[in-house]
């Protein structure tokens, strides 16, 4: 471990051991320019200060460096190493121009490492030239609603137009876990690089992952001129948020405010088992039959929710009743989760059980119609009466004859 990675270490630990911000207590006091803690589920803003402000963003650039390679090319893709000369205190994984990497090894070493040699390859690699990767980079912005956000640079070393808000880091940091690879990746302190001339460690810039449980993700930033950035990921409890933090004046501070800000979210959200999979919800009746259905879940669902407002759910799209026949398992409707009156999730309703067929009787009354009602019902009224009649007349007793004189 470089000395840097040790201290860094330590600052995180020494952090973890101070005493949570309790809900209590409000809302944080941070040392960052800007910063912003969201739910992503929900896209809730539980905190948020300068979130819309201008900032030049350093190395979080290459989270939109990793999601184009993630979107166009494979993992097992193999990259040339560009040339490249980096400043003495430049980032870097120490790869060498001419080798080749796979994608998954550039990755690892873009996102722990942060190596600027491998920005560089990408771009050009994914690009054919960086100028035209910049292009695809601020293209993708535009797509995902990253309105003040503007990219000039894959690796974020420098530039003034190189820029972001905290509330676009943290939707593009949103976006990037939704790949496996990339989720995984940023949730290891340390990993090695198989590919290329030698095997290789790279170490996780981000000191809070490996040293505090909970944290698991996602990308440091600095340069002298944007000064100390992290855009964070945690999970506690199967509620996960995501952090930024912008601007702050070291990488203790950063670290500190990251957990600060986790912790007041985290002491407010759980995640909430509302169904199990195959849990009877509710009955139906069933045309021309007496028995109902009985209606199950067809998965599970557990959304996050704040610990003071817990889901509801409403049924959606179920018929006044079903027609046979229908197999076991039929979906027949929705039950849907919701959160403030917000639909978040659609559990489908099956059916438990097959459903028959109408009746026979049903059916011939179907296609009767309302007369064949009616002249069934006069049919047995007049059969009725007939029974009647006829036991009347068996217990009236018999005329005696009389003998003749």
């Amino acid at each position: 471990m470089t000395g840097a990675l040790r201290v860094g270490t330590l600052l995180a630990l020494l952090v973890l051991l101070l005493p949570a911000v309790s809900s209590a207590q409000g809302r944080p006091s941070l040392s960052a320019s800007s910063a912003i803690l969201i739910e992503p589920s929900s896209g809730e803003v539980i905190y948020a200060r300068n979130a819309y402000t201008r900032h030049q963003i350093a190395s979080t650039t290459k989270m939109m460096t990793a999601l184009l390679l993630l979107e166009n090319r494979s993992l097992t893709h193999q990259i040339r190493v560009a040339n490249y000369s980096p400043g003495a205190a430049e980032s870097t994984a120490g790869l060498i121009p001419g080798e080749r990497l796979t994608s998954a090894d550039m990755l690892r070493a873009l996102l722990l490492a942060s190596a600027n040699e491998a920005a560089i390859s990408i771009a050009v690699d994914v690009g054919g030239s960086q100028k035209n990767f910049v292009r695809m980079m601020n293209a993708r912005a535009k797509l995902a609603g990253l309105k003040r956000t503007h990219f000039s640079n894959p690796d974020g070393l420098s530039g003034a137009n190189n820029y972001s808000t905290a509330r676009d880091l943290a939707t593009l940091g949103v976006l990037l876990r939704e790949n496996k690879f990339a989720r995984d990746l940023v949730n290891r302190a340390k990993a090695t690089l198989t590919s290329g001339k030698h095997r290789r460690v790279v170490e996780n810039r981000n000191t809070l992952v490996g040293s505090v449980p909970w944290m698991n993700g996602i990308k440091t930033g600095h340069t002298s001129a944007a000064g100390y950035l992290l855009v964070g990921g945690a999970i506690r409890d199967g509620a996960e948020l995501i952090s930024v933090v912008m601007g702050e004046p070291s990488e203790a501070a950063r670290n500190a405010d990251t957990l600060k800000l986790m912790r007041y979210g985290l002491g407010r959200y759980h995640s909430v088992r509302v169904v199990s999979k195959g849990q009877r919800l509710a009955s139906i009746s069933v045309r021309g039959r007496a028995e109902d259905v009985q209606l199950i879940a067809g998965r599970s669902s557990e959304v996050i929710v704040r610990k003071s407002e817990p889901p509801t759910t409403v049924t959606a799209g179920l018929p006044s009743e079903l027609v046979g026949p229908l197999a076991k398992g039929t979906r027949v409707g929705y039950l849907i989760v919701q959160r403030r009156g917000k639909n978040i999730d659609r559990v489908p309703l099956l059916t438990a059980s097959a459903v028959a067929e109408p009746s026979l009787l049903f059916v011939i009354g179907g296609w009767l119609g309302p007369l064949a009602g009616g002249l069934i019902a006069f049919t047995l009224i007049l059969f009725s009466a007939r029974l009647i009649l006829k036991r009347r007349r068996q217990r009236r007793p018999g005329r005696v004859q009389r003998e003749p004189a």
